[in-house]
């Protein structure tokens, strides 16, 4: 059964927000008000409550050769989906890391990218070379 994701994270900017979800990652706006607003990504709601300056200390960790920040969340996409944004932002100079494999040759292969938001939040978009693969070990 899929059903849509809910997250709710602090931002420091409703406007700076909003601007990059909706013109660099194409995503639409439902409910808002002064303080917040439900950003719909790919068909899961993230709200953004607007806190002012804060502060996440987390630490990284290595899978394969990469370094990834612990803290980060994403969207999976099909590949075709997954190579029309990459492009997109890419033609756009939108800054993304370049396009890593993880996993090459073993269960859960996938591509992969990241991007900031405004809010310094690491945003992952990746595809898995076997979409039923997802979550089998």
């Amino acid at each position: 059964m899929k059903t849509p994701f809910h997250l709710a994270l602090p931002c420091v900017s409703i406007k700076d927000t909003t601007t990059f979800y909706t013109n660099v990652l194409k995503a639409s706006v439902g409910r808002s008000a002064q303080n917040w607003v439900d950003v719909n990504l790919y068909g899961h709601q993230i709200t953004f409550t607007k806190t002012g300056r804060f502060n996440f200390d987390y630490r990284s960790y290595s899978l394969g050769d990469e370094v990834l920040p612990s803290f980060h969340f994403g969207v999976i996409l099909n590949k075709d989906d997954w190579n029309k944004l990459y492009s997109s932002l890419k033609s756009n100079d939108v800054s993304v890391t370049n396009s890593i494999d993880f996993l090459a040759g073993k269960t859960g292969e996938h591509q992969s990218f990241f991007i900031k938001d405004p809010n310094d939040y690491t945003v992952e978009f990746k595809c898995f070379k076997e979409p039923s693969a997802i979550f089998k070990e």
